[in-house]
């Protein structure tokens, strides 16, 4: 494999399915040399051999079709298509085909340096010298220029304005001749000897005219990129005869990169005996509760974790132009939720241009943005790549397969670009409660591109509506400190009131910043107790003099002062009662950490490769899932035998190749000569091509036995913070529900999640959520026996542990001051104590403690100690005490 490969696929951050495509045009480029008028059968023969898939290129030069799934990242596949072209070949001249006016306009943002998007960012050579980009609006300006002083171009160009050219019995104008260069700046592209035709989307534009007069460009190869590989024609989809690399819909829910599509009806619903109008009046008002109750979801979740809120919106498909302006009426009626979505509502359909429905369509994802409902007519084409759509409401007649399939596709990509974790914001929901039976029939039959979830809507979950409520420390609430949070419609137990009058806040603000400032000098301050010792309040007793402002002039003798000695007194005493020392904690290794491999001879007895064959197909019986087993699945052919073993051994983390090539090597080596032994090289090079990955890990863990690292690694423990402020939660809660006494478990346990709860006597939070009702119990025997306690929010320990090759920040349920030490506590379900990330997340834990012991030990402070305890054991008639000496461990 090129070293440009690997180079590209980290610079780019290039997901699998990108990164798998790269490493197939990498194979092609050694399989058929990019040059001009190559012999196409030869070309296609070569290909085909290794590719069988490719039956034709169906142009008059090399063609081939990369079909991603919607919402994999087509357009960044084509930033490392031109920059490995270019890197690794020396190809300059790029063709990029754009199928309508909107995604000709991305294109070029996407393509253009410093935009929130550039594709090539992370490429050194383009930051030193970017791609000239020359557009069907700007290449009479760049011809008139004189050229360009930089080696790359990158032409982006509008099929549909070379068509209507066409069409019109004209010329395109990229034909027309130009004295500057002495041609047409067509035939001046078509000399040039490196170019490559990059087609976007391209089902769009096969056959068209403007296409066939593409082809006279005659481009060293062509790269098409679709979702959808396969035109519409009479007798049903006929499916691309070049498609190299197909990565379906199916696999891109499987692997994260787009939501999961659900279809929702109502519980025990039974469509016959209503109208289609009441069917129509039933699905729309549903999808809106389901559209509110996912907007509470998204803000809930970026409230938690800190990131952007985003505004969901709703989209109906109506059957056409008339039917689309009666739900237009209809929504913006006083009938239809009071009229509470009248300036909520816009109508897209035919009598608006394309481009321009489009554009005002992407507008709907800014959150400034009002519309949250969509009405269009036809299904929505490429080109529109919001990623807050959640709630689709079909109302036009269309079977299953067509139902699922073109609804879901402008609807999957994901807000985050990536799974978060939380079933509502991951999801895309599909309101069909008439079809509903027949769209999970459709999902489960073996040839569906996708499997559907399904959601079935209880009638008081239909009527619920939620918000947002915002759980901040009760010590915010009781030195006066704004929230930023709107008002939630929760009612109940509400937060302590403020300890200082409106007059005294300004100065309470002062204290608590200069105390937040003084966090990060642990060695002054290494615990918050330190604060009350006379020479710590004293010095910010004088920042606070330093930085008061009265509100105005006030008259000695007249207007009396604040007392700002007593305010900053009070203001510590606060904060110490309504803290638990948290330590920030680093763990860093001092200088550097040698460790490596020592050579070693390879036991290779066991190794008995047989020369491949015949291409196999194995079908898992419980998945459906088909590997295939043979010639066909290598794609990446080597100079040398052993380049095979040692690009397989660099892709593990332990390895790295400049520090351990020579060894490599040897046993690459090694590996080569055992099979060259019994076959010929021929053959060991189809073996290496076939099994380089079981080879590689074969090898690799030969390899671990042989490790080495240095023994006397010192690691140093840094605390930055003895103790942290706690942070805001946030959770999703019924609107005008109070919440629930937290002495009284709730009669259904099944969801205890839903439910909010309150009435704490010592939790430094007014409420608090609990997953489980032994959560519940062990906060009743918190509330009695501990000084103080709480649930931390996310981000509060920055504890971190490792799942699988992954690093997951961990979040302890619960954390109680005792009056000699401090407890972490994890209740987890019984049939959960040996799962391997619950062990992984009890040691990264009890690693943590001992830090924080041996820090608290550095000022006298108190110990801490972590539990991890089984549900069935945690009944309201234990003591900590009881817990602690039964499941409590240190390190």
């Amino acid at each position: 494999m090129n070293r440009q490969v690997n180079a590209i696929a980290g610079r780019l951050s290039l997901r699998a399915p990108q990164r798998q495509s790269l490493e197939i045009l990498d194979r092609v480029t050694e399989l058929v040399p990019s040059r001009k008028d190559s012999d196409l059968e030869a070309a296609l023969a070569a290909i085909r051999a290794e590719f069988p898939s490719v039956t034709d290129f169906e142009r008059d030069f090399p063609s081939l079709c990369f079909a991603l799934a919607t919402g994999v990242g087509k357009t960044r596949l084509m930033g490392a298509f031109i920059a490995y072209l270019h890197l690794a070949h020396g190809l300059n001249n790029f063709f990029v085909l754009a199928p309508n006016l909107t995604i000709y306009n991305k294109l070029i943002a996407d393509f253009t340096p410093n935009t929130p998007k550039y594709v090539l960012k992370g490429i050194a050579e383009f930051a030193i010298s970017p791609p000239v980009i020359t557009t069907g609006d700007n290449f009479e300006r760049q011809i008139a220029s004189g050229g360009n002083l930089f080696p790359v171009t990158i032409n982006i160009f509008n099929i549909s304005k070379i068509n209507s050219e066409v069409r019109g019995g004209r010329s395109p104008r990229m034909r027309s001749f130009r004295e500057e260069i002495g041609n047409s700046y067509f035939d001046y592209l078509a000399a040039q000897k490196d170019l490559v035709l990059i087609m976007d989307e391209s089902h769009r534009y096969r056959a068209t005219a403007g296409v066939r007069a593409i082809n006279e460009l005659k481009p060293v190869m062509g790269l098409e990129l679709t979702a959808t590989p396969f035109v519409e024609t009479t007798r049903g989809p006929a499916p691309f005869q070049n498609v190299i690399f197909d990565y379906p819909l199916g696999r891109a829910m499987t692997d994260g990169f787009v939501k999961e599509p659900a279809v929702v009806t109502r519980e025990n619903f039974v469509a016959t005996g209503k109208s289609p109008e009441q069917l129509q009046q039933i699905k729309l008002e549903d999808g809106v509760r389901l559209h509110e109750s996912v907007k509470v979801e998204l803000e809930t979740y970026a409230r938690q974790v800190g990131e952007r809120i985003v505004k969901p919106f709703m989209l109906v498909i109506a059957r056409d132009t008339t039917h689309a302006a009666e739900l237009m009426t209809l929504v913006k009626s006083n009938a239809f939720f009071d009229g509470r979505y009248a300036d909520k509502v816009i109508q897209v359909d035919s009598s608006v241009k394309e481009e321009e429905t489009i554009e005002r369509l992407l507008k709907v994802e800014s959150p400034d943005e009002p519309t949250e409902i969509v009405i269009h007519v036809n299904m929505l084409k490429e080109g529109w790549d919001v990623t807050n759509l959640y709630t689709i409401v079909p109302l036009r007649a269309a079977n299953a397969r067509t139902l699922i399939e073109q609804s879901i596709g402008r609807g999957l990509r994901l807000p985050y670009g990536r799974r978060t974790g939380v079933t509502a914001v991951d999801r895309l929901n599909i309101v069909a409660h008439d079809r509903f039976q027949e769209i999970v029939d459709e999902a489960r039959k073996p040839d569906s591109a996708i499997r559907l979830q399904q959601v079935v809507l209880t009638e008081g979950e239909l009527q619920q509506k939620t918000v947002t409520v915002e759980s901040r420390p009760q010590l915010a609430a009781k030195l006066g400190l704004r929230s930023d949070a709107p008002a939630t419609g929760v009612s109940g137990f509400e937060e302590a009131p403020a300890e200082f009058t409106h007059e005294e806040q300004q100065v309470v603000r002062i204290a608590y910043d200069v105390i937040r400032k003084m966090e990060t000098e642990p060695s002054r301050l290494p615990s918050v107790a330190h604060l009350q010792k006379p020479e710590v309040q004293a010095a910010v007793l004088r920042e606070v003099q330093s930085q008061y402002r009265p509100a105005q002039l006030e008259l000695d003798g007249i207007a009396q002062q604040p007392d700002l000695t007593a305010i900053v007194a009070k203001t510590v005493e606060l904060v110490v009662q309504q803290t638990i020392d948290i330590p920030r904690i680093l763990v860093t290794p001092k200088g550097e950490v040698k460790s490596g491999f020592h050579h070693f001879t390879l036991d290779l007895s066991r190794m008995r490769y047989e020369v491949p064959n015949e291409t196999l197909w194995a079908a898992h019986l419980r998945t459906g899932q088909v590997d295939r087993i043979g010639l066909g699945a290598g794609n990446i052919d080597e100079q040398r035998l052993e380049d095979y073993v040692v690009s397989g051994l660099i892709d593990f983390d332990d390895v790295a190749y400049d520090e351990h090539a020579d060894l490599l090597y040897d046993l690459a080596t090694q590996v080569a000569n055992h099979l060259l032994a019994t076959h010929p090289e021929d053959g060991v090079r189809k073996i290496l091509r076939l099994h380089r990955q079981e080879i590689a890990r074969f090898v690799h863990a030969q390899m671990q036995s042989h490790f080495w690292q240095d023994t006397v690694v010192e690691y140093e423990v840094v605390v930055t913070r003895g103790f942290t402020e706690l942070r805001k939660s946030a959770y999703t809660a019924a609107a005008g529900e109070a919440p629930l006494d937290f002495r009284q478990s709730p009669a259904d346990k099944t969801n205890m999640a839903r439910y909010l709860f309150g009435g704490f006597q010592k939790c430094l939070y007014p409420t608090q959520k609990f997953q489980s009702d032994a959560e519940r119990k062990l906060s009743v025997i918190l509330d009695r026996e501990a000084q103080k306690w709480f649930k931390p929010a996310r981000g509060q320990f920055q504890l971190f542990y490792r799942s699988g090759t992954d690093l997951q920040e961990y979040q302890p349920d619960f954390v109680a001051e005792m009056d000699d030490c401090i407890l972490m506590l994890e209740p987890k379900a019984s049939n959960q104590m040996t799962d391997p990330d619950v062990l992984a997340k009890r040691d990264s834990a009890l690693e943590w403690c001992r830090h924080a012991s041996n820090h608290a030990a550095s000022y006298g402070g108190k110990s801490w100690h972590y539990a991890l305890i089984p549900h069935d054991a945690i009944a309201e008639n234990m003591t900590l005490v009881g817990l602690l000496k039964q499941f409590g461990e240190t390190r």
